[in-house]
């Protein structure tokens, strides 16, 4: 989570909200992300999507089985949509999203039964320090 914070740091330094995302599979990091919505005038520009077609791009595949996403905030309904398209099997974030969040807070979307996949999740690692630099953002914005 740690590296995921600091993609999330690299996102704030260009104005993006801090949001900071890993995918890993057999102990190798192969897609990395940080939000890039405005930057890129993507609205699917999330750090969880970057992650993912990064991913896809180095195994050659939009199935990404056996994987686990880390990232910073939960994700929102977008971002659950793709994590099971791509069959990601785990995802671990730090700061609940009370506003957006698919993963529990709002929304059950990743562990519903109701859909063809369901994806393991783990809340609250480093939650402080994830919320944290959400708000130090939105502090300096203000």
């Amino acid at each position: 989570m740690r590296r995921a914070l600091a993609l999330a740091a690299r996102g704030a330094a260009a104005g993006e909200v801090p949001v900071g995302a890993l995918l890993v599979q057999h102990g190798q990091v192969i897609g990395r992300g940080w939000n890039r919505p405005i930057g890129k005038h993507d609205p699917s520009a999330h750090a969880e999507v970057v992650a993912l077609r990064a991913a896809g791009r180095k195994l050659g595949n939009y199935r990404l089985p056996g994987t686990t996403l880390y990232v910073t905030l939960e994700p929102c309904v977008m971002c659950s949509g793709a994590l099971i398209q791509a069959r990601v099997k785990h995802v671990v974030y730090g700061a609940p999203d009370p506003k957006a969040g698919a993963a529990g807070s709002v929304f059950a979307v990743l562990g519903t039964d109701r859909l063809n996949h369901r994806i393991e999740v783990t809340a609250g690692v480093l939650a402080d320090e994830c919320a944290a630099q959400l708000r130090r953002f939105f502090a300096s914005r203000r």
